[in-house]
């Protein structure tokens, strides 16, 4: 029950690979998908943790071995949090950057198409913003969570040019 099978380090060192690696093919996969899980993405989500159960646990099925992939996997995440907690620059590459995606009634094509974000997923988004036309959109804006931020021509809260100060 507490005997490994295989040494720690190959458990830490497998753990530690694929945490990376999902962490580069989330980020790769874009925005969209980390926003609102679709049934698509949950199943997919499912999918992985099973797939990568194996490649991580090399076999081994004690509770010292799960134990181990466990504090492993929360300490490098609690390791990836402080990086990008001290460093803009290590943020902005793990965690990616907000985009615009409309400006005074333009879409902006090319950020969508590199988001993936369907026509539907975006009129779905502007809804929830309260607005139904792009036309109508002042500003609207693709946060790193896959939800977009929409400032209507109407809404005068805010001026772009303070908004667009954060995503320069």
């Amino acid at each position: 029950m507490f005997e490994l099978t295989v040494p720690w380090w190959e458990l830490v060192l497998r753990a530690a690979i694929m945490y990376i690696a999902l962490i580069v093919l989330i980020r790769i996969s874009g925005k969209r998908q980390i926003g609102e899980l679709s049934p698509f993405d949950l199943i997919l989500l499912l999918i992985l943790s099973e797939a990568v159960q194996n490649a991580m646990n090399a076999g081994e099925e004690s509770v010292t071995g799960g134990l181990i992939l466990v504090c492993t996997l929360i300490g490098l995440n609690s390791f990836i949090g402080y990086i990008t907690y001290k460093s803009k620059k290590a943020e902005d590459i793990i965690e990616g950057k907000p985009e615009i995606l409309i400006r005074n009634g333009k879409l902006i094509e090319s950020v969508a198409e590199d988001a993936r974000i369907t026509e539907s997923e975006l009129k779905s988004a502007l809804r929830e913003n309260g607005v139904f036309r792009i036309e109508d959109v002042k500003l609207a804006i693709l946060e790193n969570n896959g939800s977009v931020t929409v400032q209507s021509n109407d809404d005068k809260s805010h001026s772009i040019p303070s908004m667009l100060k954060k995503y320069r």
